[in-house]
């Protein structure tokens, strides 16, 4: 598996699947969903972690679709911060 698969393996298990394969999830949410995985497919490992972080530190677009997610109760970003800097690390990109 390549660092971007890793990557984006943990992204859809903690983030995007759960919203995508979700009934209730707003057509709104599904389609940012679907942006941000276009958009993350077209880095490499440390470009897709570099756009992780500014999504946490936010734009005004990104921090009202953040709250969007919350309110329908998905995890966002936020909710993986901890386990994506632990796993995704300097290290681990150097390696």
């Amino acid at each position: 598996m390549t660092k971007e698969e890793e990557i984006m393996d943990f992204l859809h298990q903690k983030v995007f699947d759960p919203v995508l394969q979700s009934k209730t999830a707003s057509e709104s949410v599904k389609k940012g969903i679907r942006y941000t995985v276009i958009r993350l497919n077209e880095r490499n490992a440390e470009a897709m972690i570099k756009y992780f972080w500014s999504a946490i530190v936010g734009t005004e677009k990104s921090t009202k679709f953040a709250k969007l997610m919350k309110e329908q109760g998905f995890n966002r970003f936020e909710e993986v911060i901890d386990e994506f800097r632990d796993r995704f690390d300097n290290n681990w990109i150097n390696k």
